[in-house]
């Protein structure tokens, strides 16, 4: 189920994506019999897998990563690169498994970025009632090169956060993220909207924390956060903050349509 992706992608393209997954779903992979994590949408070549499995592996031993693809001719060229707890497998929205559980987490990465906003939903539906209990799914989209990347994360119940993560170095002011938000929001940063002013707060915060600059960048991304957290849920701290992301409440951010 879907349609064929661009299938553009670089190795450690990812790799923000994948450290948070580690830093803060690992516990409950590691309390997962089976920890199985889908790397969705992989796209023309397997690096993303691969890295997804190195990665999670810091934490989680016993992971293993299956990539699927909805081209058969990327899952053929890909199945060289399977080893011990690596695999790939011909299929779509649909995470064809084999057997009766479910994945412990479905990483889909500028896959949903080609569709409509009003399929989101729907496929968020399917792919959430696809995982395993207490799994999770993380969905979103970045930069070429991965400087740049906001996802959001869903439980069973539905989307939970949306974490800004990027390479602070890089960065002039958080609303350049905005153009790297997921489908579900990224037609919603208009007047109106709460992630438009939540990315209006984000700027203001960003530039009443220039003095801070003298430190680096990373202190004031942190003096940043502190601002922003006296107005909107953020939900995480220091420590994430210090990685260059911000992670709020899908509630504060939902499309006020969806409200």
């Amino acid at each position: 189920m879907g349609t064929v992706t661009r299938g553009t992608t670089n190795p450690n393209r990812l790799r923000r994506m994948d450290r948070w997954i580690a830093a803060t779903h690992g516990a409950a992979l590691r309390r997962c019999a089976d920890p199985v994590a889908v790397d969705l949408g992989y796209g023309a070549a397997p690096w993303t897998a691969v890295e997804l499995l190195t990665r999670l592996r810091t934490s989680v031993p016993a992971a293993r990563v299956v990539g699927i693809e909805i081209d058969p001719a990327r899952v053929a060229a890909a199945k060289p690169y399977e080893r011990e707890g690596l695999a790939f497998r011909h299929g779509g929205f649909e995470v064809p498994l084999g057997g009766g559980g479910g994945p412990a987490l479905i990483r889909a990465a500028n896959v949903l970025r080609q569709y409509d906003e009003a399929q989101v939903a729907a496929v968020w539906e399917r792919l959430c009632a696809r995982l395993a209990p207490d799994g999770l799914l993380v969905e979103g989209t970045c930069d070429e090169i991965g400087r740049r990347h906001v996802w959001v994360a869903l439980g069973a119940e539905g989307p939970r956060t949306v974490t800004f993560a990027t390479r602070l170095g890089s960065l002039e002011r958080p609303s350049d993220l905005a153009e790297r938000l997921p489908k579900a929001l990224i037609h919603r940063n208009v007047p109106g909207e709460p992630v438009h002013a939540f990315l209006r707060d984000f700027d203001r915060a960003w530039a009443a924390a220039a003095p801070y600059a003298s430190f680096g960048a990373r202190q004031r991304w942190i003096r940043c956060a502190r601002d922003l957290s006296a107005h909107w849920p953020l939900t995480d701290g220091p420590g994430r903050w210090r990685q260059g992301e911000i992670t709020v409440r899908w509630e504060a951010l939902r499309p006020a349509a969806a409200a």
